[in-house]
């Protein structure tokens, strides 16, 4: 069997580490073991974080939705509850972008939801 010599492979391959730690603190972006590692982290709270994001946002969204429907007396579960009755089926994120950007439009809707849930 071949000998294999990995000089160049092994090269690339902590090159590719360093270059993804420049900007790090300390010896997290000057040496070879502790760049590894911290490379290693940071791809792991990448990850991590990239679905935590999406909890943010939508927690975003309900924060707003609630305090837009609350300047209408109507908490944020009774006003979901008044549009799903009424069969409006707007996401939290246009609703979200309602509350903020037009705030008559979303009166009308909470005047909506409140009307369905009388019924």
């Amino acid at each position: 069997m071949a000998r294999v010599k990995r000089a160049v492979s092994a090269k690339k391959k902590r090159r590719t580490v360093m270059s993804r730690a420049k900007g790090y603190y300390g010896a997290a972006s000057r040496t070879y073991k502790h760049a590894k590692e911290q490379v290693q982290h940071s791809l792991q709270y990448q990850y991590r974080d990239r679905r935590t994001k999406k909890r943010d946002i939508r927690s975003l969204w309900i924060t707003r939705i609630n305090a837009a429907a609350r300047m209408d007396d109507l908490s944020y579960s009774q006003f979901m509850h008044g549009l799903k009755l009424a069969g409006i089926e707007l996401d939290r994120k246009v609703l979200a972008q309602m509350a903020y950007e037009d705030p008559e439009s979303f009166s009308e809707l909470t005047g909506i939801a409140k009307k369905a849930l009388e019924v």
